[in-house]
């Protein structure tokens, strides 16, 4: 059921992005560092949206790295608990009565 639900949802983005290219079809001067070019609209847009993601994901890329090595720490931390939890409840206990 899932997958039918994600293949339509898949159709129904490509559809968008169809009837969003088609609507948005002029085309529009580019210039870029070396010279120019005539380019789209919707081309225009969505290199702006994929450029926009790759900043974005490289500015908080130091921030996932260091939750990563974070995460790693905890579980080394939370192992070498575990196993002393696990060697205490191996000590017998001895009545003092």
């Amino acid at each position: 059921m899932s997958k039918i639900l994600y293949v339509i949802a898949i159709v129904l983005i490509a559809l968008l992005g169809v009837i969003f290219a088609i609507l948005n079809a002029e085309p529009v001067q580019f210039n870029y560092y070396f010279g120019s070019a005539q380019i789209p609209l919707s081309l225009a847009i969505i290199l702006a949206m994929l450029i926009g993601a790759m900043l974005g994901l490289l500015a908080s890329l130091g921030m996932i790295l260091k939750a990563k090595r974070q995460v790693s720490r905890l579980k080394r931390s939370a192992e070498v608990t575990e196993k002393e939890i696990a060697n205490l409840r191996a000590i017998p206990i001895k009545n003092q009565h």
